[in-house]
C-alpha cells in the first residue's frame, strides 16, 4: 500500500492574478490528490494537499513552475500528519 501524506505549501513570487489557484486544482485532481488552495493576503499562494506520496510530490513539482503566467521563487512545504479529511481538492476563497 502507498504511503499517505500530507503537505501544507506556500507558494511565493508572481502567482496571483495568474490562474495560479485553478491551474493547481487541476494538477491536484489530474494526480488524484485533495485538500485545497487559496490566495494569501500577503500576495502567497497557501495550498493543503493529501494524498499517496508520489503524487503529492506530483503536484508540489509542478507548483515550482505554475501556469505558464507565473514565476514562482519560492515553494516552502512543511509535511504534517495524513488526515484523509478531504474527499476532493477544492479552491478556497
Amino acid at each position: 500500500m502507498a504511503e499517505k501524506v500530507s503537505a501544507h505549501a506556500i507558494i511565493s513570487g508572481r502567482v496571483q492574478g495568474v490562474f495560479f489557484r485553478m491551474e493547481t486544482k487541476y494538477a491536484a485532481d489530474r494526480f488524484g490528490v485533495t485538500g485545497w488552495v487559496r490566495n494569501r493576503s500577503d500576495g502567497a499562494v497557501e495550498a493543503l494537499f493529501e494524498g499517496e506520496k508520489q503524487n503529492v510530490d506530483a503536484v508540489l513539482k509542478w507548483c515550482e513552475s505554475g501556469p505558464p503566467l507565473s514565476r514562482v521563487d519560492q515553494v516552502a512545504v512543511e509535511w504534517e500528519t495524513y488526515t484523509g479529511a478531504f474527499s476532493r481538492f477544492e479552491i478556497r476563497r
